[in-house]
């Protein structure tokens, strides 16, 4: 496909409300768009990058400095004919996993368009609605917590993720547990453990928790493999997984027996599927996260969830538990039963309100090929 333009913006967006993790209290996001215009038809893409490089090495500023010096020119100055083209076009550029998916997977929508099939349906995709859960950030208290928790069983989410940390963990896990018995519960850590806090987290195998989230170190297998041994809580592997090779080595090294697949931190679709793939084959049950994203990159989770190894209820929730006004439409719901539909028209089935996206925009740059010439 012959590339007209690469369109980048930067929005600021207000959460509906204040999302705290171990890393901090997230009020508004810095949201960088990717659109790529070619012969007639737009993708979009969505960069999932944090406002500070806390999650992974990446930011806001760093994804806009590569995507505009590096990663645009490269892929405008190219001819890619399908989505899982691009890992090779950016391969000089190491890491920028963020960045990279933001264009990568703003070529797949197009593909998916060029086709006249949806964008689950050309990923492999075989689900017409995923199971969704809901990521509850650390509360000021207690009570607040358990009454947000009622709200949204009530919506229908058939999981429930508590954010961890010390200080905020067996006491919460078990005032929960009294007052619902028997939901689907587990808890997400981002890394604020240490393998010296072993007897600590052995103790949140009396909650009978889904899974612990990343209870370790961001770039370790090793230790979470001794932990595992440990705990008869599953481990679930997040910011570890970078990719195909780092899957294979997590249930290589039993760190693990669940997987998080995040687009961004794996660098796109064809990465993700690659380590989709792998999990499958070796029994191992994946779910897709979630990244505080707005309607474009939630719209790329919903299709990439629609594939078969996502069993596990995952953190695509509904547009309006984040945002007042989503730039997609119609806006991500949940239904009372707790699913998205996926969508079966071309692309991401999404329509970008592009109104509402050049009045949220404050900065904006193109990359047109033709300026490459010569």
């Amino acid at each position: 496909m012959r590339i007209d333009a690469i369109i980048l913006r930067e929005l600021h967006m207000p959460l509906v409300r204040p999302f705290e993790t171990s890393f901090g209290v997230t009020r508004d996001r810095r949201i960088l768009l990717v659109e790529i215009q070619s012969e007639g038809l737009t993708g979009w893409g969505e960069c999932t990058a944090g406002e500070r490089p806390f999650f992974s090495e990446e930011s806001t500023g760093s994804a806009w400095q590569v995507m505009v010096q590096e990663l645009g020119p490269m892929l405008a100055a190219e001819h890619p004919e399908h989505g899982g083209d691009c890992p090779h076009i950016f391969r000089q550029v190491r890491g920028n996993r963020m960045a990279k998916a933001a264009l990568e997977n703003a070529i797949w929508d197009l593909e998916a368009q060029r086709e006249g099939i949806s964008l689950s349906r050309l990923i492999g995709g075989v689900r017409e609605t995923i199971p969704c859960g809901v990521s509850l950030g650390i509360q000021a208290s207690v009570p607040e917590l358990l009454a947000i928790i009622e709200r949204e069983l009530a919506a229908g989410y058939q999981r429930i993720k508590l954010k961890c940390k010390p200080g905020w963990d067996v006491e919460v896990f078990e005032r929960v547990r009294n007052r619902w018995p028997g939901i689907m519960l587990s808890c997400d850590a981002n890394s604020a453990y240490r393998l010296r806090d072993a007897d600590h987290l052995a103790q949140f195998d009396a909650f009978d928790l889904l899974m612990i989230e990343q209870p370790l170190w961001h770039d370790d297998f090793y230790f979470h493999s001794l932990l595992q041994k440990r705990l008869e809580t599953p481990i679930c592997l997040d910011e570890s997984i970078r990719n195909r090779r780092d899957a294979l080595a997590a249930i290589e090294m039993e760190s693990c027996k669940i997987i998080n697949i995040k687009l961004g931190r794996v660098g796109g679709f064809s990465e993700a599927i690659a380590v989709h793939n792998a999990a499958q084959e070796r029994g191992i049950p994946v779910w897709c996260g979630g990244m505080l994203e707005a309607g474009v990159g939630r719209a790329h989770n919903v299709a990439l969830a629609a594939l078969e190894n996502f069993s596990l209820p995952g953190d695509v929730s509904a547009s309006a538990r984040y945002w007042a006004e989503d730039i997609v439409e119609p806006e991500i719901t949940v239904s009372p039963q707790g699913e998205i539909a996926v969508p079966d028209t071309p692309g991401r089935g999404y329509e970008v309100r592009t109104d509402l996206v050049e009045r949220l925009t404050v900065r904006k740059e193109a990359i047109r090929a033709m300026e490459l010439v010569g």
